[in-house]
């Protein structure tokens, strides 16, 4: 791996050049092509850190019904197969390129050794991960408690603040284009209900051909909400 590389993402950035050297020596970067499986659930996974340099991941599990669940939509320099880096693991989800993508893995040793030699390392990995966990419990809080309409709104939101949005004459564009079948499978409902239920929105929200969302107006789609 080239020591720019890991220049670029922000858990490496502040790093003195050696200790770079170091991580660089003990990591690699794999391509993926779109829809190419990165493992599946309950693969066994090597003693690493897993982290997207480019492109998106999806993150799926299969409930004993055989009903598939996407847990998030991951972009470019975030961690995942986070149990994986404090030691061999199986797979707790399925990882799938949702276009081309690079992964970089960095051996656990290699990271122990960065966190001895450079603690504020552990303590930025440790923010990164307690915020992967907030977010897990509130979207479980929310999967739970809330009515079907007010999870695909607080979905809706959490892609356009994840994926970001661009400025369009309508309003705010997805950057990340969103099925109707990928968010009936995040929020636990069928295809149709998030057909109808979007449908519902549609004063504040528009959907075309090819999963392309646009936010029309901000206030109006949160209020539904409350």
């Amino acid at each position: 791996v080239d020591i720019a590389q890991l220049q670029q993402i922000p858990l490496f950035a502040e790093l003195e050049l050696p200790l770079l050297e170091q991580l660089a020596a003990q990591s690699r970067v794999t391509q993926y092509a779109v829809n190419q499986v990165v493992f599946y659930e309950g693969d066994q996974l090597p003693a690493c850190l897993h982290l997207l340099i480019s492109g998106r991941l999806s993150i799926t599990r299969m409930a004993e019904s055989g009903k598939e669940t996407i847990m998030r939509v991951l972009t470019a320099g975030e961690i995942f197969a986070a149990p994986a880096m404090f030691g061999d693991c199986k797979a707790p989800a399925t990882a799938t390129a949702v276009e081309a993508i690079a992964v970089l893995t960095l051996k656990r040793e290699a990271l122990l050794t960065g966190f001895s030699q450079n603690p504020e390392l552990a303590l930025q990995l440790l923010v990164v991960l307690n915020h992967r966990l907030q977010q897990l419990q509130n979207r479980l809080h929310g999967l739970v408690s809330e009515r079907a309409i007010v999870r695909l709104v607080n979905y809706l939101e959490y892609m356009a603040a994840e994926g970001g949005t661009q400025t369009v004459s309508e309003g705010e564009r997805l950057q990340l284009p969103l099925t109707y079948y990928q968010m009936a499978r995040s929020i636990g409902i069928t295809y149709e209900e998030c057909v109808r239920l979007f449908r519902q929105l549609q004063p504040a929200v528009t959907y075309k051909r090819g999963g392309i969302i646009t936010i029309l107006d901000r206030q109006q789609l949160t209020a539904i909400t409350h």
